[in-house]
């Protein structure tokens, strides 16, 4: 069955970076060395200022496309990858991430051949920024389900594969938001326009930690009044008090 799939399903990798240059070398050596014939990376830099497009230059035989100009933000320029990609099939990997092995694709691939899938996630592994091999926090995605986005859980949004078809029927990336899009959007397909789905039980993603979303307490504070918005925005009731319980579960898993 996967022989068929891999004559016909296209994969659309975006990666989206801004000054990235101590990282990026690792993000598009973990892409161009899967194992999966049909993928169309697709690199939207935000004007870097450092080395980085230097470094993607050096791949740009095997890049299919390759944009650098300024953008709105870090969702305005997925939106841009997204609308550049020819892919069935979509996925996203943040310039200071890579793929956990060789084979992430292919395994992606098989799992959206499995009949009515639309969308795949898995678990995330959280790593030291300087030591990809020293392992923070596993972010288990096994026991999300959509009503536990009232609480402010989501699957791992780094793991998650969906096709282009339905970004096309419900939407890209919101702007208005700053640093909860990524959770909006899974409450939009998952939650309110039921987007088929299938859990895959490993790790396919290795994070640096750190990021938007997590920039101190104030950071934390604002992201979850988005999350909250967003919710609400979608049909499910929150309150920033229930979206908070989740924040002692998450330092949990720093010690699991």
């Amino acid at each position: 069955m996967l022989l068929g799939v891999l004559l016909t399903l296209k994969v659309s990798i975006i990666t989206v970076s801004y000054n990235s240059e101590e990282t990026i070398r690792e993000t598009i050596a973990s892409v161009l060395f899967q194992d999966y014939p049909k993928i169309e990376y697709i690199i939207v830099d935000g004007g870097s200022k450092d080395r980085t497009m230097k470094i993607v230059s050096e791949y740009e035989e095997r890049i299919y496309k390759i944009i650098s100009e300024s953008d709105k933000g870090i969702y305005d320029a997925m939106n841009k990858g997204i609308n550049f990609s020819s892919g069935e099939v979509v996925g996203l990997l943040n310039s200071d991430d890579v793929y956990s092995n060789r084979s992430v694709i292919s395994e992606v691939v098989r799992y959206l051949s499995q009949g009515n899938v639309d969308a795949v996630f898995a678990d995330l592994e959280i790593v030291s920024k300087k030591l990809l091999t020293r392992r923070r926090r596993l972010y288990s995605s096994k026991r999300f389900r959509p009503y536990k986005f009232r609480w402010g859980w989501m699957p791992a949004h780094p793991t998650f594969f969906v096709k282009k078809i339905c970004y096309k029927k419900f939407g890209l990336y919101r702007t208005d938001l700053n640093i909860a899009a990524d959770f909006e959007l899974l409450v939009r397909f998952l939650y309110r326009n039921q987007v088929s789905y299938v859990y895959i039980p490993r790790c396919l993603v290795t994070m640096r930690g750190g990021g938007a979303s997590a920039s101190g307490l104030w950071g934390v504070l604002f992201q979850n009044i988005e999350i909250v918005r967003a919710c609400r925005e979608n049909g499910i009731y929150t309150n920033i008090f229930l979206v908070a319980l989740k924040i002692p579960v998450k330092i949990f898993e720093y010690f699991r």
